[in-house]
């Protein structure tokens, strides 16, 4: 009879599935860029009320909101070869569907989950902001993208780090999920390792391992990221210039 348990075989998977971290890391990293561009777009569609535009956004988070990601993957991996055939249809195209990498579903699917929940964070970081130096800085007259950017995503920032990292976390381990699409990834190369060797203990024992010092890891670089973006009380802020003194010496 074979051991029960073979620590050996923890240690043996743990560079196989090494192997795909880049994969997962990619996924991570670019779905968190190109959502949190969404999500600071509809953060401040909202902000300004902008007509048809403000429903829209509302409509759309709150339907990511309210279904499994897992789903969303699944609409997004068959709606897109569905929008493309009624594009060659109704167009008179060529786009071959078959030729649509698996990875573009998987970042689009991602990017717009993140985007819907992490737009609700940066909405209450940027609301979170004193409305007596925006009316400063816009009596100054700054344009509002100017106010924005030297007066209010400093002082956001700051507010918005521990809740965005959380969201990084949750993004890196929602990468599991990626296989449905037909990416391979950790996750998926644990399956593909365990169904080789039946050791399906210890190769999710090396998967959660990876997952975890991975967690560990961004946990670090949240921390220095908040120290280093932390706001300085009023005695410093009046010493060093404060922030927005710093935006207005932008100008």
């Amino acid at each position: 009879m074979g051991e029960i348990f073979d620590i050996n075989a923890v240690f043996t998977s743990i560079p196989r599935l090494l192997e795909v971290l880049p994969v997962s890391l990619q996924i991570t990293v670019i779905s968190m860029i190109v959502g949190l561009v969404f999500a600071l777009l509809f953060a401040v569609i909202r902000m300004k009320k902008i007509p048809v535009l403000s429903q829209l956004v509302t409509v759309f988070i709150s339907f990511i909101r309210g279904t499994p990601i897992i789903v969303q993957l699944y609409l997004t991996y068959n709606g897109i070869p569905l929008l493309l055939k009624f594009i060659n249809q109704e167009y008179g195209t060529d786009y071959n569907i078959n030729a649509v990498p698996a990875m573009l579903f998987v970042l689009v699917t991602f990017a717009f989950n993140e985007a819907a929940y992490n737009s609700e964070t940066i909405r209450a970081a940027l609301q979170s902001v004193n409305k007596g130096q925006i009316e400063a800085a816009e009596s100054l007259g700054m344009t509002y993208l100017q106010v924005l950017k030297r007066v209010i995503m400093p002082q956001a920032l700051v507010v918005a780090i521990p809740p965005l990292g959380n969201a990084l976390i949750g993004l890196l381990k929602g990468t599991s999920l990626a296989f449905v699409a037909g990416v391979i990834e950790m996750t998926a190369k644990g399956k593909i390792i365990s169904g080789s060797n039946f050791r399906f203990f210890e190769v999710y024992l090396a998967l959660a391992i990876i997952y975890w010092v991975m967690t560990i890891i961004i946990e670090q670089l949240l921390r220095y990221m908040e120290r280093r973006f932390s706001i300085p009380d009023s005695a410093q802020a009046v010493n060093r210039g404060g922030w927005f003194s710093w935006g207005r010496r932008g100008i």
